[in-house]
C-alpha cells in the first residue's frame, strides 16, 4: 500500500487527511485555530505560532487513526491560507505573528519596521521551511503585494517591481512550481508530526487553486463555487489574461495553467456560522434530541420555509474590503414572524444570490456558456444549500465524493512530486471522483431570477449610501 498526506490549512482550522493512492480518505485529523488577534482596527493576526501548532496537533490526530504502516506513507502535500504575510528572523522563526488576509496592512506594500526581520514570505513558505529547513516557496501562492511574474511562474526580473512592493530580492525565498519537491521532513518536524523523517514534501499552490485541483478537471462550461471563509467562484483559464472588470487571474495548481476568479464574499461561511449560533442553546438541545448536528437541524427547518425566507433579505458584507470600509452586513424585512431559522436561510440565499450574480458577470465578460457548477467546501455537505445554489444559478450543482478538496488537491501534488503519478492528468483521473448532483427546481429558479433582477442586483445601491453616512458619523476622524 502507498499513502499520501494532504494538508488543508484554512482560516478556521487545519485539517490533515491521509489518502490511499486512489484518493479515498483513510484517516484524518482536525484542529481548530485560535480566534484571530484583533488588537486595533484594521489589524488581524494569528496568535502565537498557531498555524504550526494546529498542524502538529491535526497531524497527530490523523496518525492516531491511520490504519496502515508509517513507512507506507510516501509523500506530503501542504496547502495553507493565501494572501497572508509572514515575517521571519534569520533562523526562520517568526519575527511577529502571521498577518491574516483580513489585515488592512496587506493592501499596502511591505513596510519594514522591525530590523530583526530577515525574510518576508507566505504561509506556504513559512510552513515549508518549518517542515524541511529549506528557504523555498511555491510560486503559485503569491497573490497580492509580491513581485512575481505570472507568466514565468517565477520572480519578476524587473527591479522596479521589487521597489513597488518594497521587498528586496534578498528577503524572498527561492521559488519552485506546484508538484515539485520542497525537500524532506527534518527529524524535528517528523517527530512533531508523527510522520517519517525524510518524507518528501511537495509544493502546492494557493488554497483556492489547490481546492480547484482537488475537484478535478473543470471542463469548459463548468465553474467551481468555493464555500470557505472567503467564498469565490472560478473557471479554468485557457491562457493568462490581465485582470478584468469582473474577474482576476490566478496561477493554478498545475504549472503554466491559470484560473479566472470572480469577486467574492469576505467572511463568507463564517457569516452562516454566525446565523447558526444565533439559534442558541434551544437549537442545540433540539438537534441533540433528534440526533442531528445543529447545522442539519437548522437545514431541516429552513427547508420548510419558502424561497425568499418570507421577505427577509441579507447583504453578506460581514467584513468590509480595504477600499470600502463603510460596508457592513445588512438584513432587511423583519416581521413578528421572523425567527433565527429565517435568518439562517436568508444568509444562505444571500450567499447564493451574490455568488450567482458574480459568477454570471464573470462568465458574460469571458464569453463562457455555463452548464454546471461544482460546489466545494463545508457548505456542500448540506442538501438544502446545494438545492438553493442550483435554484439560484439555474444550473445543476454537483459536489465531489471527497468533501476535502484542498487536502485532496495537496495529495495530488504530492503524488506527482514523488512520481506515484506521471502527470497531473493521470493523478486527477485516478484520485478525484464526482459526487451527487442537484438539479434546479424550475419554479424556484424563476422566483430567484425575479428576486435578483428586480431587487437583489441593485440592493447595495440603496444600502451603501446609508452605511457610508453612518460610517462618517461613527468615524469622524476617518480612522
Amino acid at each position: 500500500m502507498e499513502y499520501l498526506v494532504g494538508v488543508d490549512g484554512g482560516s478556521q482550522s487545519t485539517k490533515v487527511l491521509i489518502f490511499d493512492r486512489d484518493g479515498h480518505i483513510v484517516a484524518q485529523g482536525t484542529e481548530n485555530l485560535r480566534p484571530l488577534s484583533l488588537p486595533r482596527e484594521g489589524v488581524a493576526e494569528h496568535p502565537g505560532d498557531d498555524l504550526w501548532d494546529s498542524l502538529v496537533k491535526a497531524s497527530r490526530k490523523a496518525m492516531e487513526a491511520f490504519p496502515g504502516k508509517i513507512e507506507e506513507i510516501v509523500g506530503l502535500g501542504v496547502c495553507t491560507i493565501r494572501c497572508c504575510r509572514v515575517l521571519l528572523k534569520e533562523d526562520l522563526s517568526l519575527a511577529s505573528p502571521v498577518i491574516s488576509w483580513m489585515d488592512l496592512r496587506l493592501a499596502r506594500p511591505y513596510e519594514r519596521e522591525d530590523p530583526a526581520v530577515r525574510y518576508v514570505t507566505t504561509t506556504t513558505g513559512y510552513i515549508g521551511a518549518r517542515l524541511t529547513g529549506r528557504k523555498l516557496d511555491t510560486c503559485s501562492n503569491l497573490l497580492g503585494q509580491w513581485p512575481v511574474d505570472y507568466e514565468t511562474f517565477d520572480w519578476s526580473d524587473d527591479p522596479a517591481y521589487f521597489k513597488k512592493f518594497n521587498i528586496p530580492r534578498r528577503m524572498l525565498f527561492d521559488l519552485v512550481r506546484p508538484g515539485e519537491k520542497l525537500g524532506g521532513l527534518t527529524r524535528g518536524a517528523a517527530e512533531a508530526l508523527g510522520l517519517p523523517e525524510g518524507l518528501p514534501v511537495a509544493a502546492t499552490a494557493s488554497d483556492k487553486a489547490v481546492e480547484a485541483l482537488g475537484c478535478g478537471p473543470l471542463p469548459e462550461g463548468t465553474a467551481l463555487l468555493s464555500l470557505g471563509t472567503y467564498i469565490c467562484s472560478m473557471v479554468e483559464a485557457p491562457r493568462y489574461l490581465p485582470d478584468g472588470e469582473n474577474f482576476f487571474t490566478n496561477m493554478a495548481s498545475e504549472p503554466f495553467k491559470y484560473l479566472y476568479e470572480s469577486g467574492g464574499i469576505r467572511r463568507g461561511m463564517s457569516t452562516l456560522s454566525w446565523a447558526r449560533d444565533l439559534a442558541g442553546r434551544d437549537a442545540e438541545l433540539a438537534a441533540e434530541k433528534q440526533g442531528l448536528s445543529v447545522e442539519n437541524y437548522l437545514n431541516k427547518l429552513a427547508a420548510d420555509l419558502p424561497p425568499g425566507s418570507e421577505g427577509l433579505l441579507t447583504v453578506p458584507e460581514w467584513l468590509a474590503p480595504p477600499n470600502a470600509l463603510h460596508k457592513k452586513g445588512v438584513m432587511l424585512g423583519f416581521t413578528g414572524r421572523t425567527t433565527p431559522v429565517h435568518m439562517y436561510r436568508s444568509v444562505m440565499e444571500a450567499i447564493a444570490l451574490t455568488m450567482g450574480g458574480n459568477l454570471g458577470k464573470m462568465a458574460r465578460e469571458l464569453g463562457v456558456d455555463l452548464q454546471e457548477v461544482v460546489v466545494s467546501g463545508g457548505g456542500s455537505n448540506g442538501d438544502l444549500f446545494m438545492s438553493v445554489i442550483a435554484d439560484v444559478t439555474g444550473l445543476p450543482a454537483r459536489r465531489t465524493e471527497v468533501n476535502g478538496a484542498v487536502g485532496l488537491g495537496s495529495a495530488v501534488c504530492a503524488s506527482v512530486a514523488v512520481g506515484l503519478r506521471e502527470s497531473f492528468a493521470e493523478a486527477l483521473g485516478a484520485m478525484v471522483h464526482p459526487g451527487e448532483s442537484f438539479r434546479p427546481n424550475p419554479d424556484n429558479s424563476l422566483f430567484y431570477r425575479k428576486l435578483y433582477d428586480e431587487v437583489y442586483r441593485d440592493i447595495t445601491l440603496s444600502t451603501d449610501p446609508v452605511l457610508a453616512k453612518a460610517w462618517r458619523v461613527f468615524n469622524p476622524d476617518g480612522a
